[in-house]
């Protein structure tokens, strides 16, 4: 799927940051994770690793192509990239 300049931009205005993931020929638009999907995705990641990226995948994704979602290989490299949706910022603790 391509995406113009003009839906990128329309994309970025209704979900803030997004990102585009291609496997192969295919490829979908995808947002930063929120606190719901990271619960429910982490909350089942021991029991069921490639249930977390599922989780990942369906709570981030915008729009593309869905055969990223149905088709084992393709969701298998897509679940490669997955965790570097999770951007975590460096905190200090410091006792006072």
């Amino acid at each position: 799927m391509e995406f113009t300049k003009e839906k990128i931009t329309e994309l970025k205005k209704k979900h803030g940051e997004i990102f585009l993931l291609k496997v192969e020929d295919k490829s979908c638009i995808l947002k930063k994770p929120d606190r719901k999907t990271l619960s429910y995705a982490t909350s089942v990641a021991s029991k069921d690793p490639m249930k977390f990226n599922e989780i990942m995948l369906n709570g981030c994704w915008v729009e593309g192509d869905a055969e990223i979602k149905t088709d084992d290989s393709l969701f298998l490299s897509a679940a490669t990239k997955i965790a570097e949706l999770i951007d975590i910022k460096e905190a200090e603790l410091t006792k006072l």
